[in-house]
This record gives C-alpha cells, sequence and structure tokens, in this order.
C-alpha cells in the first residue's frame, strides 16, 4: 500500500511541475498548451461568462476583468495543493507514521514539519520538497512583472489607437483620415506600427493565454477589436490599391496569423460573420474613390476585400463569442460621408500610399 501511495506520489509530483515548466518557464507553442491550466480555465471561464451575461454592460465589463488575475491565483492554489499531496504521499511511503497526519505535515511548498530529521530517504524528499518550495515562489515572482509588463503594452497601443479611430476603433475613421488630408504616407507608417504590436501581442498571448482574459481599463476598449480593425484597414487597403504596398501586405498577413493562432490557442470554430454591409462599402469606397490615389473600381474592391475578410473574420468572431469581447464596425455612428475632394486632385497634393505622384492615376471619371 505505502508502496502505491508512492508512485501515486511521484507521478502527482512530477505531473504538477511539468505542468508548472511548461506554463513558467517553456516558450510555448500553439499546440502544447498545459492541459491542467487551459482546463482550469475554460472550467471556470463558461459560468463566470453566464454569470456576466445578467448583469448591466459596464458592470459586466468589471465582472469579467476579474477573471484574469483570479484565474492565475487558481492555478498556482492548484498546483501548490497538488505537490502538498504528492509530496505528503511520498514522505508517507518512506516514513513510519500514519496517512493523514503524514499528508498534513508536509508543507507542499517547503520543508516538511519534521524538518530535515527521520530516515536518510525522509531527509532527501524533505530536501527536494524544499528545492521545489524555493524554485515555485521565486518563478511566479519573476512571471508576474512579465504579464503585468506585457498588459501595460499592449494598453498602450489600444489607447493610441482610440485617439485615432474612436473607441470602439473603427477603420473607416482611419482611412477617412488618410484620405481626407491626403496623408496615406502617415497610414503606410501606422501600418508598419501595427504589425510590430501585433507581433509582440501574438507572442505575449500564446506565452501567457490567461492575458486574453485581461480587460482594457475603458469599457469600449479591448485588445481584439483593435487588432480586428487594423486588420480591417490592411485588408481595405490591399483590396483597393492598384499596386502592392508591403506594409499593407505584412501587416494582413501577421494580423490574420495571430489571430488563427490565437484561435488555435483555445481550440475555438470559425464562426461565419459579415461585418461590411453593401451600404457600408460603397460608402468606404467613395472616400478613397475621391481622393488622390490609384485605386481599383469598387466591383474589383469588392471581390478582394470579401476573400480577404474570409482568411481572418471568422477566428476573429470566434474570439469575441469565447472572450466576450466585442467586434468593432467599419464605421462610427458618427463618422462622416465622403466628400469629394477634386480640389486635391487638381492641385495633385503629395504622393500616394505607394509612392506615386496623383497624376498617374490616368482614369477619366
Amino acid at each position: 500500500m505505502r508502496a502505491l501511495a508512492g508512485i501515486v506520489g511521484v507521478l502527482l509530483v512530477a505531473l504538477m511541475l511539468s505542468e508548472f515548466f511548461v506554463t513558467f518557464l517553456l516558450p510555448r507553442r500553439v499546440r502544447r498548451d498545459p492541459r491542467i491550466a487551459r482546463g482550469l480555465s475554460r472550467l471556470l471561464w463558461r459560468p463566470w461568462r453566464a454569470i456576466a451575461r445578467r448583469m448591466a454592460p459596464s458592470t459586466a465589463d468589471t465582472w469579467l476583468g476579474l477573471f484574469g488575475p483570479l484565474a492565475l491565483i487558481v492555478q498556482l492554489v492548484v498546483w501548490s495543493v497538488g505537490l502538498l499531496i504528492g509530496y505528503g504521499l511520498i514522505e508517507w511511503a518512506v516514513a513510519a507514521g500514519p496517512f493523514w497526519p503524514r499528508i498534513l505535515d508536509s508543507s507542499g511548498l517547503f520543508l516538511s514539519a519534521g524538518g530535515l530529521s527521520g530516515s536518510n530517504a525522509l531527509r532527501v524528499v524533505d530536501l527536494l520538497e524544499a528545492a521545489t518550495g524555493v524554485g515555485v515562489l521565486f518563478i511566479v515572482i519573476g512571471y508576474m512583472p512579465s504579464v503585468y509588463s506585457a498588459f501595460s503594452r499592449r494598453e498602450t497601443a489600444v489607447s493610441q489607437l482610440a485617439t485615432r479611430a474612436g473607441s470602439p476603433p473603427a477603420a473607416a475613421a482611419l482611412i477617412h483620415r488618410a484620405a481626407g488630408r491626403e496623408r496615406w504616407t502617415e497610414l503606410q507608417r501606422d501600418l508598419q506600427g501595427w504589425e510590430e504590436w501585433t507581433a509582440e501581442l501574438m507572442e505575449t498571448h500564446l506565452s501567457y493565454p490567461l492575458l486574453a482574459y485581461y480587460r482594457s481599463q475603458h469599457v469600449n476598449q479591448n485588445w481584439l477589436a483593435a487588432l480586428t480593425a487594423m486588420v480591417d484597414v490592411a485588408a481595405f487597403v490591399k483590396a483597393t490599391l492598384r499596386e502592392s504596398v508591403d506594409a499593407a501586405d505584412i501587416t494582413f498577413r501577421i494580423g490574420r496569423h495571430a489571430l488563427a493562432d490565437l484561435a488555435l490557442q483555445f481550440r475555438l470554430e470559425p464562426v461565419s460573420v459579415d461585418r461590411l454591409s453593401d451600404a457600408d462599402f460603397d460608402k468606404l469606397f467613395r472616400i478613397v474613390d475621391s481622393s488622390a490615389i490609384d485605386n481599383v473600381d469598387s466591383e474589383t474592391a469588392r471581390r478582394r476585400l470579401d476573400r480577404l475578410r474570409e482568411e481572418y473574420e471568422p477566428n476573429a468572431q470566434a474570439l469575441a463569442n469565447f472572450l466576450a469581447l466585442e467586434l468593432p464596425s467599419w464605421f462610427r455612428r458618427e463618422q462622416p460621408e465622403a466628400k469629394d475632394r477634386s480640389a486635391h486632385d487638381e492641385r495633385g497634393s503629395g504622393r500616394d500610399l505607394v509612392g506615386s505622384p496623383a497624376s498617374r492615376r490616368g482614369r477619366a471619371r
């Protein structure tokens, strides 16, 4: 009986330490997520989300925002209790005495109540237990700043986007801003910055999956809406311009990649969605068509954009449904209609997004 208990204890300690190692130390692969951590998060998240649906929006967002930190604490408690029981079983197997007192005497983190007294085997177990406790403690201490540093960098970019695209962000606001002032070069620089932010977001959220549950400080902002709006802009630029734009191509590809990997991380199936109506597309296309940029015709742009949206919107919607986040619309309610900017065309002001002069359009209106 004691031998069986010792084997179970060794297996339990090995399981807890392997989960802890994969969660906190090992660079995470998309298909190698710790099962206990993921299972706990999903088990707790579903009732937590169900309770939030019965609350007012502002209260629900606050309630959902508590889940990320609390889930991390629950995971640490489960690992600690698992180590406590595992080392208790091992100590009971190698030392004399009744079962339950030995289990309760084991700290699971530091030296057991008996210190280093007892047989040599018990002393070895005590030393391993103490080393485990010190290692777990210091790894967790180092883990927390990394999580909150990644959260802070993510939210800084979300807030910066809100000043330009509104809250929640809308792709049309950014496109209107660039077209209305003929500042396509600025939009290209923004796309390059979003590429870097998206790459960091993908890396941190795959390494620390609980970050996905951390909510933004403002109700109308969230990281998924910001990421989707960025990919929306890149997709629209790719679909509309005659010439390829490297910044838009790269931002679109990495954004699509991030959404796909994050959906796979949470084992989510794509969800079909249509976020852009024909009327909204017509308004959006007029913004570009009346500017100095060299664009394709409306039918071609619509066909291209629909094909590009199919590559990322289903994964974005799956994440939104699972995390109880709102995807952004393409237009803000107060978004102004596109205006005729022929005066800008006649002056030939600036260059377009791909660096071609406005006079190169060569199309009869």
